[in-house]
This record gives structure tokens, C-alpha cells and sequence, in this order.
């Protein structure tokens, strides 16, 4: 059963006591607000150049820098001091390819540099998703219509339940135990979720291609498998078992890290999701509100931000996401500033309450029920 489909029971407007802030804006207000957010973005990019390059340029430098580190490292791996420093090493460079890199230059951020190398149409990442599968069901489908339920397939990955207005299923019974398994899978489970299986059930998408997109998917599949658990511990000889051993802990440790914070970003307190009523006739300022109260940011310090690929500020990237990452954390006050002005929640809090509140809502709507947003939080309608 997919988890984006909803209980018919659960799609009335909100109530009063209820209702969304996008209610409780007039439109005037929420074209004055996307005019404001327009403004921020086009001055933003007014104002790209070299120092922003540059920044791109070094984290791909430091990228490069940790793999050799690691693997140089793990050539002694069968040494526990060098096994450890070694997985630590491949864990950050695997985190930071992953997230502040290739999530990033594939959402486009990075193209107005007009480098044939740093563009989301060539870029491939060290992940099991097909570059091209990942930008359709990412870039468009989950950044078109965030949050909107029955259209946005990353509610709930197709398996799980997070909101109240999902129908619920015994199968959700086990989703606690089955999002251990996604944990430390993430990668693989993303690929999957790419296919679209509904799309696949109902014959929307054509076995052609399906059978084009497994095929992408055996080619990533394999390139993955060959290159981490025969190619490398293979260089290791005698450690062969050792660097094996340190490239799946490694692999474990970036898939918990990006669902931890992907899920982070989407399922804690004070986001909401959204009817297609509510956003059938939506302007730019209704789509910017939709993407403020779909989202949710994780408080941090520089480096936390770096290893989250800025996804930390996942309001600024569902608003801007063709945005450089590495502007976010510049627009942020200025962000929150506007959501004080128009009486609109900005949802952030540190990643132990953010995480917490994500495996709460995981667990509690296992089970049949639940009360629809707004969840208990921070944030009140006024």
C-alpha cells in the first residue's frame, strides 16, 4: 500500500482550530510576501561570483583530500588505530559527496558557473540513485508539490505513515523496525523509491521504461558494489576483509546521517502537509507559504551545516533550491525575519528535538488515528 494515499475521511478543510497558517493569510498578503522572496533570491544571485565558486571548488578539494586520506589509511587496515582513522575518514568524505555536494550540484546550484564539470546535468554521485531518476522524482515531483498529499511521494517514502491524513494500514504496524532497515539503507532504499511503483502499478509509466530505469539502477548498482567491496579491499590485500569491513560501516554511517537529516528537514513538529484543493489554484506567494510550513531547519554550528550539506536550513533550500547552499545560513535571519512580519511559524530546534520528534510521530501513527497538524510545538495560530 502507498503511503501517499489518503483517507477520504481525512480531507476536509482544516477546522478552526486546526487550520493552517496559509489560512490565516489574505492574498494580498501572500503576494506581498512573494515579491519580498523574489526580491531576496534575485539579489542573492546578483551578487554570485568568485568567492562563491571558489567554496564549491574547496569542498570538492577536501572531498578528494579525505578519500585519499582513507584509503591510504586503510592500506594498513588490518590496525585498529588506522582502520578506525581510516573509516572516519571515508565516513566524512562519503557525508560530504553525498550531501553538500552531489544533492547540491544536481539541484542546479552550481550551473551558473557554467563549468562543464560542476553541472547538474553531468554530475554523477557516489549513491546508488541514478542521477537522472533521482533529479525527476527529487527535483521535480518532491520540490513541485511539497507536502501536498497524494502528490508528493516523499510523504513517507511510498512505506511509511507520517501524517495523520494517510490512511492507515496494518502494514504500518512495522514501520518502526522497517525505518531501522531504511536507516542504514537509505541509499538503496532512495533508488528504489525513484522507480515510482505506483506509477509502475497503475501502467502509468511503460515497461520500457521501467525497464530503462532498473537497468540504470544495476549499472549504479554495480559500479557501487565493484568499487567498495572488491575493487578497494582487493588493493588492500592481506586487509582485505578489514577495508571491506570499513567501506560498509562507512556506506552505514552516510545513509544514517542523510536520512537523519532529510527526515529531519520534512517530518518533526510544525510541518504541514496539504490538500490538492488547497494548492489547485496556488500563485507563487501561495507555493513560497507552502514551502515555508512544509519544511523544518535544524539549529547548528558551521561544520554541522557543512556535513548536512546546508539542508540544516531546509526552509531556504524548499524556497530557493536552485540557490548556492552555501548562502543559506546568510539568508536565514532575513527568512525568519519575514515569517515574523506575516505571524508564520519558522520551525527550528536542535537535532536531538527535531530527530526525537521525527521517531515519535513514526511510532504513534504505526498505529491507527492521530490528530492532524498542527502537532504540538512552538509555534500557535494566533
Amino acid at each position: 500500500m502507498s503511503a501517499t494515499q489518503v483517507d477520504p475521511r481525512a480531507t476536509q478543510p482544516f477546522s478552526a482550530q486546526d487550520e493552517s497558517p496559509l489560512a490565516s493569510l489574505a492574498p494580498e498578503q501572500i503576494e506581498q510576501l512573494g515579491r519580498e522572496l523574489d526580491a531576496l533570491h534575485d539579489e542573492v544571485f546578483a551578487d554570485l561570483g568568485e568567492r562563491d565558486s571558489r567554496y564549491i571548488r574547496s569542498t570538492i578539494k577536501l572531498h578528494r583530500h579525505l578519500v585519499l586520506a582513507a584509503r591510504a589509511l586503510l592500506l594498513g587496515s588490518r590496525r585498529k588505530p588506522l582502520w578506525l582513522a581510516g573509516t572516519a575518514s571515508l565516513s566524512l568524505a562519503k557525508i560530504l559527496e553525498n550531501m553538500e555536494i552531489g544533492h547540491n550540484v544536481m539541484h542546479g546550484q552550481w550551473d551558473w558557473m557554467n563549468d562543464p564539470d560542476i553541472n547538474s546535468q553531468s554530475w554523477d554521485w557516489d549513491t546508488a540513485s541514478p542521477a537522472e531518476a533521482w533529479r525527476h522524482s527529487h527535483n521535480y515531483e518532491h520540490h513541485t508539490f511539497t507536502n501536498i498529499r497524494g502528490k508528493d511521494r516523499d510523504l513517507g517514502y511510498e512505506i511509511m505513515r507520517i501524517d495523520p491524513h494517510q490512511r492507515w494500514h496494518p502494514v504500518y504496524l512495522f514501520q518502526p523496525l522497517y525505518n531501522l532497515l531504511l536507516m542504514g539503507f537509505f541509499e538503496w532504499g532512495v533508488a528504489v523509491h525513484d522507480l515510482n511503483g505506483d506509477a509502475i502499478r497503475s501502467g502509468e509509466k511503460s515497461k520500457k521504461q521501467v525497464v530503462k530505469e532498473l537497468k540504470a539502477i544495476g549499472v549504479k548498482a554495480r559500479r557501487q558494489i565493484v568499487k567498495d567491496y572488491i575493487a578497494f579491499p582487493l588493493l588492500s590485500r592481506r586487509g582485505f576483509k578489514a577495508t571491506l569491513a570499513a567501506n560498509f560501516t562507512a556506506n552505514i554511517v552516510r545513509n544514517v546521517w542523510a536520512h537523519s537529516i532529510i527526515f529531519c528537514g520534512h517530518f518533526p513538529d510544525q510541518t504541514y502537509t496539504f490538500s490538492e484543493d488547497e494548492a489547485a489554484e496556488e500563485t507563487r506567494g501561495g507555493w513560497y507559504v507552502r514551502q515555508l510550513l512544509g519544511a523544518a531547519n535544524i539549529d547548528g554550528r558551521p561544520l554541522f551545516h557543512l556535513l548536512a550539506g546546508n539542508l540544516s536550513f531546509q526552509i531556504e533550500h524548499h524556497l530557493f533550491p536552485d540557490m548556492p547552499s552555501s548562502r543559506y545560513a546568510e539568508i536565514a535571519p532575513r527568512v525568519r525575519d519575514i515569517c515574523r512580519r506575516y505571524g508564520l511559524p519558522y520551525n527550528t530546534g536542535p537535532l536531538h528535538r527535531q530527530l526525537g520528534a521525527v521517531h515519535r510521530t513514526i511510532l504513534r501513527l504505526a498505529f491507527p488515528g492521530g490528530t492532524p497538524r498542527p502537532k504540538p510545538g512552538p509555534y500557535r495560530p494566533s
